[in-house]
Order: C-alpha cells, then structure tokens, then sequence
C-alpha cells in the first residue's frame, strides 16, 4: 500500500498530479465501464486541460468550482461545489458530487474530503446543501451520513439529503 507523506487537502486543479490523475481517471473508467477518451485531451496538453477547470465555471447550468483531493503528487478524487440548483439539480445531483479513485477507495477519504467540500460551501455562503447518491452506492451514503446528511427520499433514482451547514461562514 502506498502511504500518504502529506494529509490531503482539496486544491483547484493542478498540474502537478499529472501522472496519478491520468491513471486513477482511467482506471475508474475502465472499471465503471465509461469510456476513456476523455482523457486523450489531458494526455496531450495536461496544463490547458487543469487551465480550463480552474475557477468558478459555469457547468450543468450553475456556477461550480472543480476541485482535486491530493496528497503531494498523489491525485485521490474530485469533487465539484454548485453554487446553486437548477430545477434538474434540485431534483438529482445537489450541490456537490465527488468520486475517489481506486486505489483510494475505502479509507475514509470521500467523507474526510466532503467535509472539506462542506466547508467550501461555507465560505460561499450556503447553509444548507442537497448531496444526492445511487442508491447501491453504500460508501458514499456512509460519508454522506458522516457528515450529518438527513435523508430526503428517493427522486430519479437517487437517495437525496440534505446537510444543513448554519450561517457560521468561518466554521
């Protein structure tokens, strides 16, 4: 097993985990069964696909911010804060969605790397956050739970919840 030097932290995105998220991003692919190509863009020019993911972009109708979860050159997962909800997002998908990436996967890192997410939320002023799961996705509902997710029903298949963050911005 690979031990972590450094704790890791959510970044924007950076170059300097090149290599390790081009292989972790491709080894989720193949193994969810989602194609790959994708990734030819970052392979080919790495510093203009980190580029284009840095800052608050406007993606699936809201503004969003990408973030990397990385540990000195080690990328681990991403997550992405919605500033806000569409309708459709209200609905499925929430303010934040995040993944972790093999070989990371069930150490802890997806609920110590939410409540990181939670506290980006923070500082952007939301005090409340809807967090959407698969239903069979049992590890992302237990850091969901970790992080004080209050369960909201089922809509388009998905588990809803929501977090409540109150209106401390510097918590």
């Amino acid at each position: 097993m690979i031990r972590l030097t450094e704790p890791p932290r959510l970044v924007l995105p950076t170059v300097e985990v090149r290599t390790s998220y081009l292989v972790g991003e491709q080894v989720d692919c193949l193994l969810e069964g989602r194609p790959t190509e994708w990734l030819d863009a970052a392979s080919a020019d790495f510093a203009e696909f980190v580029a284009a993911r840095r800052g608050v972009l406007p993606r699936w109708g809201v503004p969003s911010t990408i973030f990397w979860y990385v540990s000195g050159e080690y990328y681990l997962g991403t997550l992405v804060v919605r500033h806000e909800l569409t309708a459709d997002l209200a609905e499925a998908g929430g303010h934040i969605g995040y993944h972790v990436v093999p070989p990371w996967r069930g150490q802890g890192h997806a609920t110590r790397m939410l409540t990181a997410g939670l506290a980006e939320c923070r500082r952007l002023g939301l005090h409340r956050v809807l967090l959407t799961c698969e239903t069979d996705n049992e590890r992302s509902r237990r850091a969901i739970l970790s992080n004080g997710g209050v369960a909201d029903g089922r809509r388009r298949g998905e588990d809803r919840f929501w977090i409540e963050l109150g209106s401390d911005a510097a918590a």
